[in-house]
């Protein structure tokens, strides 16, 4: 699959994968999928159900958390990285480009290193993410910089 970033040996984010590369997934030692596409979403092969039978199908995980650009809160961050730790890894988070599961993965794993937000943005460049919309940069900010100066004290 192409469009596909590796954070590290646990994660790796991508654009949306076909069926089929859905189902050679196991094959390349991922254990969890995670879907931050929301239903009815332009151009997507498969329903986020359908895509969740497709993932259970190959013996994987699978968790969808329906994310827009506009919809992004803090309570829905929080929630998926209470679930994310209790996924199988490696794990493929995707959305239709790659953009908002680069920002959640990003988010998550700066606030878990303990770093700042502009740190986040500054790693998220280095690796190739290039966010477009301001206001999803500063979104990813200030999650960080709230949540990582809550875990500091």
């Amino acid at each position: 699959m192409s469009n596909r970033m590796k954070f590290n040996d646990q994660l790796t984010v991508g654009a949306q994968p076909s069926e089929n590369e859905l189902k050679q997934l196991p094959e390349e030692g991922f254990q969890s999928v995670i879907n931050f596409r929301t239903a009815g979403e332009e151009e997507q092969p498969l329903a986020p159900d359908a895509e969740g039978e497709v993932v259970r199908s190959a013996g994987l995980k699978y968790l969808h958390v329906p994310v827009s650009m506009d919809g992004m809160d803090e309570q829905t961050v929080d929630q998926f990285r209470e679930q994310y730790q209790s996924l199988p890894k490696p794990v493929l988070a995707h959305c239709k480009s790659g953009k908002r599961a680069g920002a959640m993965m990003m988010m998550h794993t700066a606030v878990e290193q303990g770093i700042s937000g502009d740190q986040a943005l500054e790693q998220a460049k280095e690796m190739g993410f290039e966010c477009d919309k301001p206001e999803l940069e500063q979104f990813v900010k200030q999650y960080v910089d709230s949540r990582t100066q809550a875990t500091a004290n």
